[in-house]
């Protein structure tokens, strides 16, 4: 775990806990999610994808390891549109969470939790953006407008956002955000793409960030899981 003055956060797209291998294995995800030491974890696809969405990563797995789960209202997942958030420690609480249908070609979502953490107030929002470009320009306008009517908080942005490029394109859709530099995720065997990513709002700084590639994160998805550590800035 970080320290009292930092917070870990890390983002991670589970894929429904099938590795590389076509083997469905929460416990290998488990594996990563205990190598990253993370205080607050973003997930994408942690619910299979058909109704009633039960969860892929078994809660009583995530229960005994000591993770809590952000309750995001769907019935028997994980979390909602396959994003789900966990955290552990005793220095973390829940205030308030929320979700939001993005607008686009495919069906997708973004999910929202307000933490008081050991770096004070903390609102996280993980999303799992679309595939065709017009789509993500959509989204991350219309999570823009979301964060728009919300009390001023520290903000980090967390998630697949399925962005292929390195130039600053979601840099100049959402200026207010500071997207933290790209690091390779995808495909997690040999990763190119830095399509998961970390993006921070005022009153936050990052320390360090980096994708986890400790074994067995090189199978147990398509995705490395990517971090960061966090503290308040100034």
């Amino acid at each position: 775990m970080t320290s009292a003055q930092t917070l870990r956060l890390a983002s991670y797209n589970i894929q429904k806990c099938v590795g590389l291998d076509f083997r469905r294995q929460p416990q290998r995800i488990m594996q990563v999610l205990d190598g990253m030491q993370a205080d607050i974890v973003v997930l994408q696809e942690a619910d299979k994808r058909l109704p009633p969405r039960p969860a892929a990563l078994p809660h009583f797995m995530l229960d005994e390891a000591g993770w809590q789960i952000v309750d995001l209202g769907g019935a028997g997942s994980l979390g909602w549109h396959g994003n789900a958030v966990i955290w552990r420690g005793d220095q973390i609480s829940v205030r308030t969470t929320g979700h939001h249908d993005l607008p686009g070609f495919e069906p997708r979502g973004a999910v929202r939790v307000e933490f008081d953490t050991q770096i004070g107030p903390l609102r996280v929002m993980g999303v799992h953006l679309g595939l065709l470009p017009a789509s993500r320009r959509q989204q991350i306008t219309h999570i823009r407008r979301c964060d728009d009517g919300l009390d001023e908080m520290p903000t980090v942005w967390a998630g697949d956002f399925n962005e292929w490029s390195r130039q600053p394109v979601l840099d100049k859709l959402v200026p207010e955000m500071r997207f933290l530099p790209p690091v390779a995720s995808f495909p997690a065997a040999q990763p190119l793409g830095a399509l998961d990513r970390i993006a921070l709002g005022q009153g936050i700084t990052a320390l360090d960030h980096g994708a986890h590639q400790d074994r067995p994160a090189h199978i147990a998805s398509d995705h490395l899981p990517i971090w960061a550590d966090l503290q308040r800035a100034g």
